[in-house]
């Protein structure tokens, strides 16, 4: 079963794993008043019968604008009321960084396993991921890193392997204590210096 979002959001915070700013919005003019008037937002719909949201055009990406917002939020409304019950999102836009995916899925076998890999749309074009069993030891997470194809990218000085290092240990801890059976944060946008997950999918 998909956890609802603002719960999945809330075993992040618990974690210290950072997230993008977010809440529902109930209507039109809760979108709208989500927006700061300067910073552009995007919204999403979100529904449990519809895993990945930019396949199934629930994504609205880059609105800066009133009126752009309330086209969209309606958008939206039309797509996701064919698919029964959903809510709508709003989400602060980060625009410039490079994504990555922390996923974990749960082996019949071994158990539980944690995932990183170059992420956005990337995930299936280069298939370029490490996949480690839970728990995992900083070396482990550091030799994750350094398995990828990518790592030269997305960790090229030792602040953001740190970085990356340390986010992984928390994933794989909140990955292993929780009842979560698989996890998707893809895609994690690293900028500036920190990150935010900003898609999340966690599945019972």
């Amino acid at each position: 079963m998909l956890v609802d979002y603002y719960v999945a959001k809330g075993i992040l915070d618990r974690y210290g794993i950072r997230s993008v700013r977010s809440r529902y919005a109930k209507g039109v003019d809760d979108a709208v008043s989500f927006w700061d008037g300067k910073n552009p937002i995007v919204l999403k719909a979100l529904s449990q019968k519809a895993l990945h949201k930019s396949k199934s055009g629930l994504v609205a990406v880059d609105l800066d604008s009133e009126s752009g917002i309330r086209n969209a939020f309606r958008m939206l409304q039309r797509k996701a009321a064919r698919l029964g019950p959903y809510n709508i999102i709003a989400q602060q836009m980060v625009k410039n960084g490079i994504e990555i995916i922390i996923g974990g899925n749960t082996d019949p076998q071994f158990g539980k396993m944690v995932l990183l890999g170059l992420g956005g749309i990337y995930v299936e074009t280069f298939r370029d991921f490490a996949l480690r069993l839970c728990p995992i030891t900083r070396r482990d997470a550091e030799s994750m890193v350094a398995q990828l194809k990518s790592s030269g990218v997305i960790a090229p000085d030792e602040k953001s392997k740190r970085m990356i290092t340390d986010l992984l240990l928390k994933a794989s801890r909140m990955f292993e204590n929780t009842k979560i059976a698989e996890l998707d944060l893809n895609p994690v946008i690293l900028h500036d210096g920190t990150y935010d997950a900003v898609d999340l999918r966690m599945l019972k």
